[in-house]
């Protein structure tokens, strides 16, 4: 069964110089600053697309890996992924990079990093992001 999620964004003013709130609809668990500064300076306590493509990217791609290991027969203890979104002012998103450590009773570290980079090319919001240079660290711990 199909699943739509939605968001919404209010915008006040122009570019450099607006702000706006992005709330989260479907959980309704909250509503975030957003700014033009938060997205090309320091965040200083708003966010941004790229922190929000993170999120969704690390725990996409945590859910993936999850399934692929448990799949082959070898179910996670425990996965800890993070995702850095690179954003240029005048390019956009340049890169991300995915890096995640992983218990994995019974699992040699061969075997997970092909595991990981299966779930990289796999994970749905990877597949989004196909445009988007996407790199990976992995490692057994």
């Amino acid at each position: 069964m199909a699943t739509t999620r939605h968001a919404h964004t209010v915008w006040e003013g122009d570019l450099l110089k607006g702000k706006g709130v992005v709330s989260l609809d479907s959980s309704g668990i909250g509503s975030y600053d957003v700014s033009w500064p938060a997205r090309s300076e320091a965040a200083n306590g708003k966010t941004s697309p790229e922190e929000l493509i993170a999120a969704a990217h690390s725990s996409c791609y945590s859910m993936a890996l999850s399934h692929g290991l448990a799949g082959a027969g070898n179910p996670p203890t425990r996965l800890e992924t993070k995702a850095d979104v690179t954003f240029q002012p005048g390019e956009g998103i340049t890169g991300i990079h995915l890096s995640v450590e992983g218990t994995v009773p019974g699992l040699d570290e061969a075997a997970f990093l092909a595991a990981a980079e299966d779930a990289k090319k796999n994970c749905p919001v990877s597949q989004a992001l196909t445009g988007t240079t996407i790199t990976l660290s992995a490692k057994l711990v």
